[in-house]
């Protein structure tokens, strides 16, 4: 299997901000509910790097989720309304796990929730009344550890056999209205990313504490994105996977403010689901 990165020079690309984590001496935590006044949502200390973000369209046929970590396919919905909860588990969850199904090889695919996301120019992430955000910062969804910790809380008594195979976690990603402009996902060639680039990162919920990863800066990261995505296209994002062959295990992405957008461009409004995918 090659597993070594493509060469982008020669794609069309845009100068794009993304947000990467400083190096801190302390562990990077954050609580994902409101805090007394005063007290920090977090003690991130980050830095903003612009990048070229190429784009991804003209090799979209040659990406492959074990190799960059991400695939662009089309992936027509018959989701009428995306806010219809209902309809989401009855209508965009079937739909979903055949995509990933027919994409991966797989052998099942559980989805296990949904985040759907209403950009708010004044919002601000997890503060009451405020939709879901675009995240701004760039990240890994699961760590080492929290990747088997999800089959565990998911999967109940089946969890420790289904252990002993591979597994991974992949999420699908669209935009639910189209096309998005604003604050598109840049994703980051997983092949480019050193481990010691990686850093783990806590988040406080009021019942437990989950951890993701949080990323460092390195010039040899390889960035990419799918400009002007309409709703019948999807991002596969590779979020885990256990196998540790070479091939893709995390994948680092993040929102940017793309600077050839318009300025009377619309509110992004996107959906992504997250699921176990078992072969």
């Amino acid at each position: 299997m090659d597993m070594q990165a493509e060469p982008a020079t020669q794609l069309p690309s845009v100068d794009g901000p993304v947000i990467y984590l400083a190096h801190m001496a302390e562990k990077p935590s954050s609580f994902t509910f409101p805090q007394p006044p005063g007290v920090p949502m977090s003690n991130i200390v980050t830095e903003s790097h612009t990048v070229a973000i190429h784009d991804m369209r003209p090799i979209a046929g040659d990406l492959s989720l074990d190799r960059e970590g991400f695939e662009l396919i089309r992936c027509p919905t018959q989701q009428h309304d995306f806010y219809d909860e209902d309809e989401l588990r009855r209508v965009c969850y079937p739909e979903t796990e055949r995509a990933v199904l027919a994409a991966t090889g797989a052998k099942r695919v559980v989805i296990f929730d949904h985040t759907l996301r209403k950009r708010q120019w004044d919002g601000e992430d997890r503060m009451p009344g405020v939709p879901r955000q675009p995240v701004a910062r760039i990240h890994g969804d699961y760590t080492e550890n929290s990747g088997p910790q999800r089959v565990r809380d998911v999967m109940g008594d089946e969890a420790e056999e289904l252990l002993k195979h591979r597994f991974a976690i992949v999420n699908l990603w669209r935009p639910i209205t189209g096309p998005l402009l604003d604050a598109p996902l840049a994703l980051c060639h997983a092949q480019t990313v050193a481990d010691a680039d990686w850093v783990t990162h806590d988040l406080v919920y009021r019942d437990r504490v989950g951890e993701i990863y949080a990323l460092t800066y390195n010039p040899s990261h390889m960035w990419f994105y799918a400009p002007a995505m309409n709703t019948d296209e999807a991002l596969l994002l590779k979020c885990f996977d256990s196998a540790r062959d070479g091939r893709a295990r995390f994948m680092p992405h993040t929102s940017f403010e793309d600077p050839t957008a318009p300025a009377d461009k619309l509110p992004r409004e996107s959906i992504e689901l997250r699921m176990l995918v078992f072969f």
